[in-house]
């Protein structure tokens, strides 16, 4: 009897699974076990039990938990009206208008959160304007307020962006079936439009929920004494003065545990109310004359040059005199001359690190996408649920569950790149993986069958025509995973060391420092290659829309 040698998608399947489980489930489990051990190695509740019965530990849960709301509740204030204007109404320089989004969107929050002390904090511009010549004492950026600021306004592009693509998928026909009863304005819009995206921008709110429940940069730079989850775990993971590992996995356990709970019930509500709109023609977009075109461009217009704030506050300043946390008359290139002498490693290790990860993200985004779509099996069914991992936990949590497991023997990994990378690939993959499966979706089968049919090895059918058509999905995958690499704070900030400290890093170590104008030139040079990753983004694919 002849044994059936395995095939080189089953031993792959296999390699992938072991790597999820020794690089993401085993951490994981680490870090549930650390929860429920004392400082000296015995199993305890007391972490969870001091947790909650210490106001200032629950209180930041709360904490976290109100800003995620109110960010979440006002960015579908923003996001959707503004993509029902865009896609109803033909909006004059639409193009741009979504571009500017997605700068806004791109940029990392806590560069949002350092212009705004620039602009509001207690010596800020606005502040001083109102001060001295109006005589008003305006409140200052910092705490609540300002948190739910910054986050709402680098985050409602995520609602916009997923609800367009819901409205251009939807049926006219519908609309106009509403119309001929009668159905016109608000009531049409609240009967058809709205139940029609809900499951959509259901999604885009748990994104923004676990974004601003997740974020570390903003409040530790402007909360000022409003502590949130994520720093309350960074402080007593790093904190030399008192703060212990067990607590701060405790801390981290609850946030997952969290943040999988309202995953589930999202897609528990999705799958049931979940409707697939494919339409044949595009909503007509209709042209708005007179003063309710100029009131709608205006706002339209208003809200976006209003989030863009920070990254132009930043820009200006990076051209000014500094010296420290003042800036001086006149403009020179002395920031920008400093921040390459000191620290010109961090720019050269975002795109090292940067690269590496990428290049790991889309051999795995390729190889899992084709395993979950075309070579379905309980293995490859186990991927592509344990993919979805890396959604639900913070980048904080993620940075101390790597640092736990990796940071003694045989894994001596802590303050080097391959953590980093590790971190990197674990955290942005599924952008890529998702892009990947979607736009595999639409390939057919039988084209590689066809290949094979004519003699060619199945390997070499994927990778001669199943590649080479999934390449336009790939790589906006791969351009998403890119500028959110370069962007990471949460987990690097955790994880990194002298030697491999990041673009993001170096820009929040200088904030913390009072190194304002350094910190305004690193943030432009963030920006930057933001910007031109979009702009060659767009111009190879021939799109101007982000896919996510």
């Amino acid at each position: 009897m002849v044994k059936r040698r395995p095939d080189v998608w089953q031993i792959l399947s296999l390699v992938i699974l072991a790597a999820f489980c020794l690089f993401l489930l085993w951490p994981l489990l680490c870090l549930f076990l650390s929860g429920f051990q004392g400082e000296e190695g015995q199993w305890t509740l007391e972490n969870f039990v001091k947790f909650f019965s210490k106001r200032y530990y629950y209180q930041a849960l709360w904490n976290s938990l109100s800003v995620a709301v109110c960010v979440t509740a006002l960015t579908l204030l923003i996001g959707i009206p503004l993509a029902y204007c865009t896609t109803f109404f033909r909006v004059r320089g639409r193009g741009v208008l979504d571009l500017l989004i997605i700068i806004a969107m791109m940029s990392p929050p806590f560069i949002g959160a350092y212009s705004w002390i620039l602009l509001c904090g207690r010596s800020g511009w606005v502040t001083t304007f109102f001060a001295e010549h109006l005589g008003i004492d305006i409140p200052t950026v910092y705490g609540f307020r300002g948190i739910v600021l910054v986050l709402t306004l680098k985050l409602y592009p995520f609602i916009y962006i997923y609800v367009s693509g819901a409205l251009k998928r939807m049926d006219p026909s519908l609309m106009e079936a509403a119309e001929s009863l009668g159905i016109h304005g608000i009531r049409k819009i609240t009967s058809n439009v709205l139940p029609l995206i809900a499951p959509t921008a259901l999604s885009a709110a748990l994104l923004v929920f676990m974004n601003a429940l997740a974020d570390f940069g903003t409040p530790q730079l402007i909360g000022e004494g409003y502590v949130t989850m994520p720093t309350l775990i960074y402080t007593e993971f790093v904190n030399e003065m008192g703060g212990n590992a067990s607590f701060a996995a405790a801390l981290a356990a609850l946030m997952v545990a969290i943040t999988a709970v309202l995953f589930l019930l999202q897609k528990f509500y999705v799958d049931r109310r979940g409707y697939n709109m494919n339409s044949m023609r595009a909503p007509a977009a209709q042209p708005v004359a007179g003063w309710r075109g100029s009131v709608l461009h205006i706002l339209l217009y208003g809200v976006v040059l209003f989030s863009l704030i920070p990254q132009v506050t930043v820009i200006y300043t990076s051209f000014l005199n500094a010296n420290r946390m003042v800036f001086l008359k006149g403009y020179s290139l002395n920031s920008y001359v400093l921040a390459f002498q000191t620290l010109g490693g961090a720019i050269w290790n975002t795109v090292r690190m940067g690269s590496a990860a990428i290049f790991i993200i889309v051999i795995l985004g390729v190889a899992i996408a084709y395993l979950s779509v075309r070579r379905r099996n309980i293995i490859t069914g186990i991927i592509d649920t344990a993919s979805m991992f890396p959604y639900i936990i913070p980048g904080s949590v993620l940075g101390i569950t790597l640092l736990l497991t990796f940071n003694k023997r045989p894994w001596l990994w802590g303050g080097t790149a391959i953590i980093m990378v590790l971190s990197l690939v674990i955290r942005r993959l599924p952008y890529t993986l998702r892009s990947s499966s979607a736009i595999l979706h639409q390939i057919p089968a039988s084209l590689e069958e066809a290949s094979v049919s004519l003699g060619v090895s199945p390997l070499k059918s994927f990778f001669r025509i199943t590649t080479v058509l999934m390449l336009p999905g790939v790589f906006s995958g791969a351009i998403l995973s890119w500028v959110t690499v370069i962007n990471e704070l949460s987990s690097s900030v955790i994880l990194y060391s002298t030697k491999t400290r990041t673009l993001s890093v170096a820009v929040y170590s200088e904030v913390v420092r009072g190194s304002y104008g350094t910190a305004a030139a690193l943030s432009t040079i963030l920006t930057v290659l933001t910007l031109v990753s979009l702009l060659i983004a767009f111009r190879v694919s021939g799109n101007d829309e982000l896919h996510l």
